[in-house]
């Protein structure tokens, strides 16, 4: 089946958040040794590193809902491309291990809201009958940033001598995060969002350029679950 093309390409850049998400969670095990050496850490040090982003992930993840509602999703995985891009730079330029710390807590943030608000952007955009599909994506992307991280470990270990190699590790990531910051001003707002915003032409607008083949269904599909959701809340 041919997608259209602005629907694929908004299907590729919501996904690219899991490839980050991969990528970041996996890419601080190819560092540890070389962490250990230069900042003298203790035995444990380094699985502190490895777990903070982790407690990051669990903080941004209960707050990511509640932001996509409120100023829509695809704004909302701006501010996660940011935090990934913040998080690549800052962890190669470490110039401490607290700061280190920090930076992979903010990659953390990264992970978490993507994690959310990606899979969910990419629900909303896709027709029902592509749904399944397009959302799988953002999975498959997940593993293959894991492999993309270990390749790259890999090949800056094997080209970069000396002590800094585990700068270059963290700072290849920037290079995606820059991409999918810049990719998201591509794509446009999820047309359910529009509607719970009452941007019913806008939301119509979406459907047409995504291909809809009954966009006037589709939006009247979306307007009835929108209100039999604020009727179950309000009976609640």
């Amino acid at each position: 089946m041919r997608l259209n093309p602005l629907l694929l390409r908004s299907t590729l850049v919501g996904a690219l958040g899991g490839l980050l998400f991969g990528f970041d969670t996996a890419v601080i095990a190819g560092t540890t040794h070389q962490l250990t050496q230069v900042f003298g850490l203790s035995a444990g040090a380094p699985g502190l590193a490895v777990s903070i982003a982790l407690w990051g992930t669990v903080a941004s993840a209960i707050g990511a809902g509640p932001l996509g509602q409120k100023i829509g999703g695809r704004e909302a995985l701006r501010i996660m491309a940011l935090l990934y891009v913040v998080s690549a730079a800052g962890c190669a330029m470490a110039w401490n291990w607290p700061s280190l710390l920090c930076f992979r807590l903010i990659g953390g943030f990264g992970i978490g809201g993507s994690s959310v608000l990606g899979p969910v952007y990419l629900a909303e955009l896709a027709p029902a009958r592509l749904r399944g599909r397009l959302v799988g994506l953002f999975q498959i992307n997940i593993v293959a940033g894991i492999l993309l991280a270990y390749a790259s470990n890999y090949a800056v270990a094997r080209l970069v001598e000396g002590t800094d190699a585990w700068r270059w590790q963290f700072g290849v990531a920037t290079i995606p995060a820059l991409l999918f910051a810049l990719f998201l001003f591509g794509i446009p707002r999820s047309s359910r969002w529009l509607v719970t915003q009452n941007r019913i032409d806008e939301a119509r607008q979406v459907l047409e350029r995504m291909g809809t083949p009954n966009s006037e269904a589709e939006l009247k599909e979306i307007i009835d679950s929108i209100h039999l959701e604020r009727v179950s809340k309000t009976e609640r």
